[in-house]
């Protein structure tokens, strides 16, 4: 049972997102930009926070407009009330990216794979994070983890509301012990539902592995319910009735740019704030510098 937490371990966490938001914003917004992606939760208040603040010291250029591309209702709200504009996903001009978009995480793992959807915002937030040059993911020292599902219980999974029973059916054959749908602490409001009116289903499995696992020879295929990241992302995403899994995985906006194509799932960076006060940030070119022995 997870231990409660205490309105001074409560200051600490909500300060160590603040901080955290505040040095990715440094780091990676500009004035100049045209197309921001602000994700939802409690995390991004501190993000918007952040970017109205550095406006305010630094405005944009003459005529210019930053236009910030929410999520999901909850991060247009914020947005809205933080004076800044908010823009529809389907309102970007279709040639035009975002160039870059913060978010946050319910879990992080040594190689940047993020779960994500426990707010329920989780197909929005794909769609933007595949949409921009970079995400950027801002969260506190709890989420970071040496590997997936190490404290988070379970992997978020949109579903087609027709489809919820058979989807819980298919999980079970891949070896989720108990798959559940998402329901409102009040159990007579029913589901809870999505912004595209679809439903969540909360799948728990094994820890995944890392494709540094697989590397040495780590079975990540599902044998014994044992899965790695990227495989069973693939293996959910083909049961029929799934809009999207919680699962942000891949190669990340600047990979993908490296070979021609846009936008990636994966954050390029995460910045954790620390309960001390202090930020640490896991970088993905410091992971290849790891990785090619560099």
């Amino acid at each position: 049972m997870a231990a409660t937490l205490v309105p001074n371990d409560l200051e600490k966490i909500e300060a160590a997102k603040r901080k955290a938001a505040f040095q990715a914003v440094e780091d990676h917004f500009r004035s100049d930009m045209h197309f921001v992606g602000i994700g939802s939760g409690s995390t991004i208040v501190y993000g918007v926070e952040a970017i109205k603040i550095h406006l305010e010291k630094n405005p944009p250029p003459r005529g210019h407009m930053n236009w910030f591309v929410p999520t999901g209702w909850n991060s247009r709200k914020v947005i809205e009330q933080a004076g800044l504009l908010p823009i529809a996903f389907d309102s970007v001009p279709r040639d035009a990216m975002i160039e870059v978009c913060f978010d946050g995480a319910d879990e992080v793992d040594e190689e940047l794979n993020c779960i994500k959807g426990g707010g329920a915002c989780l197909f929005q937030e794909k769609l933007v994070a595949c949409r921009s040059k970079k995400f950027v993911c801002i969260a506190d020292y709890r989420k970071a983890q040496r590997r997936l599902l190490t404290t988070w219980p379970s992997i978020p999974i949109e579903v087609a509301p027709i489809a919820q029973a058979s989807v819980i059916r298919e999980l079970k054959t891949l070896g989720s012990p108990l798959p559940m749908l998402r329901e409102h602490t009040l159990s007579k409001t029913g589901p809870i539902q999505t912004d595209q009116s679809f439903y969540i289903i909360d799948a728990p499995f094994k820890t995944l592995l890392t494709s540094a696992d697989v590397a040495i020879g780590k079975d990540g295929s599902g044998k014994d319910g044992v899965w790695d990241v990227d495989t069973l992302a693939a293996r959910i995403k083909r049961i029929n009735g799934v809009l999207e899994v919680g699962l942000f995985h891949g190669k990340n906006g600047e990979e993908v740019a490296r070979v021609g194509g846009h936008g990636g799932q994966k954050p390029v960076a995460v910045y954790f704030g620390t309960a001390d006060g202090s930020v640490f940030v896991r970088d993905y070119k410091q992971l290849e510098g790891v990785e090619s022995g560099k």
